[in-house]
């Protein structure tokens, strides 16, 4: 690579999640950033495209990549990139998830928590005032995470209007035995408000493979009424879902009585 490409490359990462230079040569361009723990080398290639690969702390992260862009052709965390546009694509989604999947929203919302208790009086510690604290931050970051994870859409309808859209958990907050499982992307979806009422009352669910199931509950005219189509289903469903997904769905069979 000549200094112009490497200047490019440099730029591109700055400019979309990536801003720190550890390295650069004409073999490979090394970045980082300060907001994710995720790295990437990017070296070019005969047909002046770009080998990129990701170093990452996230399990899930190349299998997310992956299903993102399955037209570059990802191998063992590598892509092959036609050009600088295709690039910048790929690392602002890389950048974006990395703050989103597990592990890393949970950093963030201690941090996050820390700085706010900080602010408060001491004898308020460990009451009901910190647990709302603890609360709020958590169903804040909660949601960022999956605007972030879902493009700011619908995980159902790919509706792209995040004012009406909500972060609903599969495994409800109370639910859960750790910030790690409330503060998880895959523990539910990014719903319109309707699926959301629906979903959060156990009315509604899915299958292992995304496809919509309908309590008993709901008669044909419910679903009329709410603009649902039976024939409805997920954008697409990670094997991480599955735990939490399995558990909704016990959970709506306990409640699939009509509603009196």
């Amino acid at each position: 690579m000549d200094s112009l490409k490497i200047a490019l490359l440099e730029k591109t990462g700055h400019d979309h999640g990536f801003e720190y230079v550890l390295s650069a040569n004409p073999q490979a361009v090394c970045l980082a950033s300060a907001r994710h723990p995720t790295r990437v080398t990017v070296t070019d290639t005969a047909d002046d495209g770009y080998q990129v690969h990701f170093e990452t702390t996230s399990a899930t992260l190349p299998g997310e990549l992956a299903r993102s862009f399955p037209q570059w052709t990802p191998t063992d965390k590598h892509f092959l990139i036609p050009g600088n546009t295709e690039l910048a694509t790929l690392l602002l989604r890389a950048a974006s998830l990395s703050r989103a999947l597990p592990n890393q929203v949970a950093r963030s919302y201690e941090d996050a928590v820390s700085e706010e208790l900080v602010a408060l009086p001491p004898e308020t510690l460990r009451t009901e005032v910190e647990r709302l604290v603890r609360q709020r931050i958590g169903q804040q970051k909660f949601r960022e995470a999956m605007l972030t994870y879902w493009g700011d859409a619908c995980a159902v309808t790919g509706l792209a209007l995040p004012d009406v859209l909500r972060a609903s958990h599969a495994k409800p907050w109370a639910e859960c035995v750790s910030d790690a499982e409330r503060l998880d992307v895959f523990n539910g979806f990014l719903l319109t408000a309707n699926l959301d009422a629906l979903f959060d009352r156990f009315l509604i669910s899915f299958d292992i493979q995304g496809r919509l199931l309908l309590s008993p509950a709901l008669a044909t005219t419910d679903l009329r009424l709410l603009g649902i189509s039976p024939e409805l289903r997920l954008r697409w469903l990670a094997p991480e879902h599955q735990s939490y997904l399995k558990f909704h769905r016990a959970c709506m069979q306990e409640h699939s009585q009509p509603i009196q």
